[in-house]
């Protein structure tokens, strides 16, 4: 995990506000979730935009929910480091400074927007406040100068440690929907179920061409409320082989292990893309690379890309692989869940084929589920087939799952499914635009209940707000 500098005692979130724990110092930590800022030094005054500019205004309970909308902003993982925060308003944009002025602007996902964009919480001048830094500027905080919001050089006096103060309240226009399940830009979602506990594991979003390098794991009882467990791999520090496009992650167990599947590449010089596989102790890491060199080459197989890889172990124990982009592949699994025999690898490619194959089986049916189309179109999709193995023959079924124009919902793919334990009740995670202001590198993920019909098709599911 790449940290930034900051020492001291930790801040943390008590019913609506923050909260000092330990001796007074400088680092601070906020959980993520909508929430308003109001100024320590204009009590009833809240950090709000306004023609896209931040702005210091007062904000009541009689305000109208415009202004009360633009006083609201969801506090979601830094989009340049994981260990700071970035602040999303509700229409889908980013506060980040430009020339030192706080304004919104849409996520370009370029290095200098992901910075300006990202802000690493201190303690603020009294207890129960923060104050927000710049990454990429670390000598300046956010302040308000004349109830405008401006990023200025820190300076040791009373009246710039109260203006650049903030308290975390209880978000004047409070969350409505149930997805997304997770504040801030995660895509291709592989959710899993291990001892009671659901799992998701997403590729960091938000990047110009996708060039993330690292993964969290979150955990819940009730698919509701999430628990950020951090990083769990980064191929800067953790992988000799990829230093980039850290690219939907599968977590699969076996013998009291955990492994992770991943694709990566290089910034520079082959950019071709490989599949790693990552082991732990625990379904939150830390994992380290299994192997020290790709699972999967980039040249090792003619045609298609080597990413998405996918694991499903039957019930005999047996694991599998899939993965590949343009050309979907499968293979058995050694029992180390490391290794395999190249010479057994099958292409199982079904007909509107393009990435993120996904195999689950119920009631003695194998489902293989893949996704169609581009991730940066809207009409990315989920598509089926059926089949009496975890190696075909399939059966096409079609479309499962796609956009909802009526809801502004868009680019619905690259999914994976879990079985509540014990039942026969199954969802299904998946990525979407960002809503509203999303597209193909600006994504959150969803989830929604999967049925079945009496013979075992699945029901076109209905993808929510």
């Amino acid at each position: 995990m790449r940290a930034r500098s900051l020492l001291g005692a930790t801040i943390l979130l008590t019913g609506s506000v923050v909260v000092l724990s330990g001796t007074p110092a400088q680092a601070a930590s906020l959980a993520t979730g909508a929430r308003s800022l109001e100024s320590v030094s204009h009590p009833g005054r809240y950090i709000r935009h306004q023609d896209s500019l931040g702005r210091l205004d007062p904000v009541t309970a009689s305000s109208t929910a415009q202004v009360k909308l633009d006083a609201t902003f969801t506090v979601v993982n830094g989009l340049a480091s994981p260990s700071c925060y970035s602040f999303q308003a509700k229409n889908g944009q980013f506060l980040r400074h430009r020339d030192w002025r706080l304004r919104l602007d849409t996520n370009t996902g370029d290095p200098t927007f992901r910075g300006d964009a990202t802000f690493c919480a201190v303690d603020g001048s009294v207890a129960g406040s923060v104050s927000l830094t710049s990454y990429n500027y670390p000598a300046r905080r956010i302040r308000h100068r004349d109830f405008t919001l401006w990023l200025d050089t820190y300076q040791d006096t009373a009246a710039f440690r109260a203006d650049s103060s903030f308290r975390l309240t209880t978000a004047w226009a409070p969350r409505t929907s149930k997805n997304p399940v997770l504040p801030g830009l995660f895509a291709d979602p592989h959710i899993a179920s291990f001892n009671g506990r659901y799992y998701l594991y997403p590729t960091t979003d938000g990047y110009a061409g996708w060039s993330g390098t690292y993964y969290k794991a979150f955990s819940s009882t009730d698919l509701v409320n999430w628990t950020d467990h951090g990083v769990i791999l980064d191929h800067g520090p953790d992988v000799s082989w990829a230093d980039n496009s850290a690219w939907a992650p599968a977590v699969a167990t076996r013998n009291g292990r955990y492994y992770l599947y991943f694709s990566g590449g290089l910034a520079s010089g082959n950019t071709a893309k490989q599949l790693g596989v990552a082991v732990a102790d625990s379904p939150t890491g830390p994992f380290r690379d299994a192997l020290g060199r790709p699972l999967v080459r980039s040249d090792q197989f003619s045609g298609g890309q080597a990413i998405d890889p996918m694991v499903f172990v039957d019930g005999d124990g047996q694991a599998y692989l899939y993965w590949g982009q343009g050309v979907a592949r499968a293979v058995r699994l050694n029992a180390d869940m490391v290794s395999f025999d190249p010479a057994q690898v099958r292409t199982i490619t079904p007909p509107g084929y393009n990435e993120a194959p996904f195999v689950f089986k119920r009631n003695g049916t194998y489902y293989l589920m893949w996704s169609q189309n581009d991730t940066r179109s809207e009409n990315y999709q989920v598509a089926y087939a059926t089949g009496t193995s975890p190696l075909g023959p399939w059966t096409n079924r079609g479309v499962v799952l796609q956009k909802r124009l009526d809801l502004g919902i868009k680019g619905t793919g690259h999914h994976s499914v879990v079985q509540a334990p014990g039942t026969d009740t199954w969802y299904v995670a998946y990525h979407r635009f960002a809503v509203p202001a999303g597209d193909g590198t600006n994504r959150e993920t969803a989830i929604d209940r999967m049925e079945f019909n009496a013979d075992g098709t699945i029901r076109p599911v209905v993808p929510s707000l």
